[in-house]
């Protein structure tokens, strides 16, 4: 898998401290545009609406408002955690009958469900699942903002107007779903030039951008008139009418019905810390599964990384876990916190945010597959997930395709409190990798002590594709020789794209300082401190 890259390249980023508060992300920029909030004198949820709707202009591919997601929230002076949940819905009047099932063959999509005819839950108006960004942001402030909504909103318009900017990176993304893209006339005219992907002269002052007009619009408007002007009003009917007017079941009656869940952290017990994450249709269930069977497992003493017999118990808690994931975990009540999906990536982008009191924020959005439905709502500029892929086509299932039905997700953020005075906030970008990044990046920090810019320069496996175990190539020969004797393992670079690694970012607060760090092989992603 990696025959074509260099082995002597070294790969780092600096883990950045700052008293008043730090952002990380998966876009410099989103970041710098939280810290400011940060800086002047905003709580971390502000921050992490500022940084949320720019993100989604800068990483259109990954997440928007046309998407979904879900955060994990600490309270310093209650010392309380919650979840604001802000997930997919399948539209109350999809009918299973509107997704045939092939004569034969698999979906070329993230999940091994039989394939649909005309693959109408993977793209287009068909894949649509009733978002949520919006309403889970909009609660977010309700509880715990200071600053006005509209100018945490209103930095994200601007950058719609701006334009996206054009280099390798985003080239590379954009060609990933280009051949689809090409489908859908305003999803093309958005994203592509002539039907290809966009690309930059050779010249240091060649500069090419992609500006969102309309897009831009509504996110003015959207600053303006609130979150429920997403749902409810004037935007709420042109989103509801240009998707039906394509063939796709999201009606006003879905918007309008749409609700937030906030409900009490699941509290994950590992070796004297606890692990703060997400209940129900996400993975933080099987993080918790993770955790337990890890907690047979004891450091070596005195170890301040891991040794191959640490990769070994992550390797087999990893897979173990998954296992019981994968039999039947869906919208049913009994089935909601067991099992999941079945191949990644997906593409997903994951953000944290501390502030200068100790609260933090670990938020993870996503619109499911790259460039979500390939579907823009022509008079608003919204890239529209493809939620309903999550759902598997064939009836009688936990987790069937049918209306009203709440999506099924990888996503894991999480909060853990590591000692008295120390707290990290971590999450990933990655599908089904989420997991594996996220349960070992909280071991390096709960096992081995690790500051943050230990832990992302450390190493990691993944275990998401069944019997398969990946290792980073940068492990140690011996470690390598450990595990393939023990697993069917594969050594692959992180620089591989598909990637065979999530991209995790995390802050951390020691006492009154504050870390953050993201991953280093993200060209994009960084640490902004908050002044």
């Amino acid at each position: 898998m990696s025959e074509n890259f260099g082995r002597s390249q070294q790969v780092t980023k600096t883990a950045v401290v700052g008293p008043h508060g730090v952002v990380s992300a998966q876009h410099r920029v989103a970041a710098e545009i939280g810290a400011a909030v940060l800086a002047g004198g905003g709580d971390c949820i502000d921050a992490a609406v500022a940084t949320s709707f720019a993100i989604g202009v800068l990483e259109p591919w990954m997440s928007g408002i046309g998407g979904v997601g879900t955060m994990v929230v600490y309270r310093a002076r209650e010392n309380r955690y919650e979840t604001i949940s802000f997930g997919g819905e399948s539209p109350a009047g999809l009918d299973p009958r509107d997704y045939p099932l092939a004569a034969a063959g698999t979906a070329d999509g993230l999940f091994p469900w039989r394939r649909v005819e005309g693959d109408r839950n993977l793209h287009g108006p068909g894949s649509i699942a009733v978002p949520g960004v919006v309403a889970g942001l909009g609660e977010a402030h309700r509880r715990h903002g200071r600053q006005p909504w509209r100018d945490l909103v209103r930095p994200a318009a601007a950058l719609a107007d701006e334009g996206l900017l054009v280099d390798w990176y985003t080239t590379l993304n954009i060609a990933t779903g280009a051949a689809e893209l090409r489908h859908y006339p305003t999803a093309a005219a958005e994203f592509l030039r002539d039907g290809l992907p966009p690309s930059v002269g050779w010249g240091v002052r060649d500069v090419q951008r992609l500006p969102r007009p309309n897009y831009a619009a509504t996110l003015r408007h959207i600053a303006d008139e609130g979150a429920r002007s997403f749902y409810e009003g004037d935007l709420a009917r042109t989103i509801a009418d240009e998707i039906a007017a394509a063939g796709g079941p999201l009606r006003a009656a879905d918007l309008a019905g749409y609700r937030v869940r906030v409900t009490p952290s699941l509290a994950i017990p590992y070796r004297g810390a606890v692990v703060h994450a997400t209940p129900e249709l996400t993975a933080g269930p099987t993080l918790a599964q993770t955790l337990k069977v890890l907690s047979d497992w004891t450091p070596a003493p005195g170890a301040r990384a891991p040794d191959a017999a640490a990769y070994a118990a992550y390797g087999r808690a990893l897979q173990q876990a998954y296992r019981q994931r994968l039999s039947d975990m869906g919208d049913v009540d009994g089935k909601r916190a067991v099992g999941a999906e079945h191949l990644p990536p997906t593409c997903t982008t994951h953000f944290n945010v501390v502030d200068a009191e100790g609260n933090m924020v670990s938020v993870t959005q996503t619109l499911l597959g790259i460039f979500g439905s390939k579907f823009v709502t022509p008079g608003t500029g919204i890239l529209m997930n493809n939620g309903i892929m999550w759902f598997d086509p064939e009836p009688g299932r936990a987790n069937s395709l049918g209306g009203g039905r709440r999506c099924l997700a990888n996503y894991t953020p999480a909060i853990a409190q590591v000692g008295p005075s120390r707290r990290i906030a971590v999450g990933a970008s990655g599908g089904r990798r989420i997991l594996p990044a996220v349960a070992q990046m909280l071991s390096f920090a709960i096992d081995y002590g690790m500051d943050l810019q230990a832990a992302f320069d450390t190493p990691r496996i993944d275990a998401s594709e069944g019997a398969i175990l990946i290792g980073d190539a940068r492990l140690a020969p011996e470690v390598q020789a450990a595990l393939a004797a023990e697993f069917d393992f594969v050594a692959v670079s992180p620089l591989t794209l598909p990637m065979k690694f999530a991209f995790p970012s995390a802050v951390l607060r020691d006492g009154t300082t504050n870390q953050g760090a993201t991953e280093i092989f993200q060209p994009w992603g960084d640490a902004v401190a908050g002044g």
